[in-house]
């Protein structure tokens, strides 16, 4: 069967098919978040993006809303179709039965029980195929979904709210607030798009923090909410976890107390026990992989300096998302980052910028980690 070249009408599906898939970030995991586009002359018959809980997939969704509309169809998706049974048909199967006669996948799934068998039982069953378009932004997309099939582990987004200087708050500890409104509203929305937050029992005692995307519209879309407890113990009396009913909440801990964590339990809260580290904290790679273990693939990092600086040493922040408000604290106030033991100037972790977004006088600048 011949090639066929993308166009730029391909293009322009795919971006729809991603923007869909966008929806289910931070909803969907352990799965990826998938969006499919159902075309006919040139016109959208159907779409589908995955449903929280990871089912159903998203070429289902718009498979069941075409109906029979979708025999001699394109369908446009962000990831290449499932090949393989688990708890729904393959969604490769599903396309060949509804007689869609191409399908546009931006890009080959990772997980190896599928790796292009998806596409290859397409091309088998006579559908025309056409993958690789935007497929950088495809995996950009589901970087979380990547990483934990691939590394065994969450993709990281670190967040530091600081001034221009690095600071995040005064010698006394005050930190509320240094960013304005508008900066506050979209730290919410990374919360909203992450599978989970996590943050140390230090910026828990010091800040009391909900963990909550606090957002009109987004009540269903909370984050599991993880405190990584390291040599001092939690905070018995913070809010997190009296809400453990409302949303998930997890402690994380290198060492057992039977009668904290059974009151925990009470409340809701998971407690769950990593291998610690030669400081006696919890080793941050053990704590990366059974998070991986638990399904989560996309984890927001909202804490303070020791514990930034402990995932910089781990090598495992992907990405930053600064937030710099126009105003200086100068050396004795508090910093984003603690030393993590850097060497030579050319170990430095190094970052692009990939994004400066205004936010009424403050500024976001966001970052990907170069490879």
């Amino acid at each position: 069967m011949s090639k066929i070249t993308p166009s730029e009408t391909d293009r322009r599906f795919i971006r729809h098919a991603l923007a869909l898939a966008r929806r289910g970030l931070g909803r969907v995991w352990p799965n990826p978040a998938v969006g499919c586009v159902l075309v006919k002359e040139d016109a959208v018959i159907a779409v589908g993006w995955t449903r929280p809980g990871g089912r159903p997939h998203a070429e289902r969704v718009a498979l069941d809303a075409a109906g029979d509309a979708a025999r001699g169809a394109t369908a446009y998706v962000s990831l290449e179709p499932c090949s393989h049974h688990g708890k729904t048909p393959p969604c490769a199967d599903a396309l060949v039965a509804a007689g869609v006669a191409r399908v546009v996948a931006a890009c080959t799934d990772p997980d190896p029980r599928v790796s292009g068998r998806g596409l290859a039982r397409l091309r088998d069953a006579g559908v025309a195929v056409t993958e690789g378009v935007l497929a950088e932004e495809a995996r950009d997309l589901n970087a979380g979904f990547f990483s934990r099939i691939t590394r065994n582990r969450p993709w990281v987004r670190m967040k530091v709210a600081s001034t221009l200087d690095g600071r995040i708050a005064t010698a006394a500890g005050e930190s509320k607030w240094i960013t304005g409104a508008r900066a506050r509203a979209e730290g919410h929305r990374l919360r909203a798009e992450a599978d989970a937050v996590l943050t140390g029992a230090g910026t828990l005692a010091a800040d009391d923090p909900l963990l909550t995307a606090r957002l009109p519209g987004f009540a269903a879309r909370q984050p599991v909410r993880i405190v990584l407890e390291g040599r001092a113990p939690v905070s018995a009396a913070a809010r997190l976890w009296k809400t453990a009913a409302d949303s998930p909440v997890w402690l994380v801990s290198a060492r057992r107390d039977a009668e904290r964590d059974a009151r925990l339990a009470a409340l809701g809260v998971r407690c769950l026990t990593a291998a610690a580290g030669a400081d006696g904290r919890p080793d941050i790679a053990a704590v990366l992989e059974m998070l991986a273990g638990e399904g989560l693939t996309r984890l927001l990092l909202e804490a303070g300096a020791r514990l930034n600086a402990a995932f910089l040493a781990a090598d495992a922040v992907d990405a930053v998302s600064w937030f710099r408000a126009p105003a200086l604290i100068g050396g004795d106030g508090m910093p984003g980052i603690a030393p993590f033991g850097l060497g030579p100037l050319a170990e430095m972790p190094r970052f692009r910028l990939v994004r400066r977004l205004p936010l009424d006088g403050d500024a976001l600048e966001d970052y990907q980690r170069e490879t």
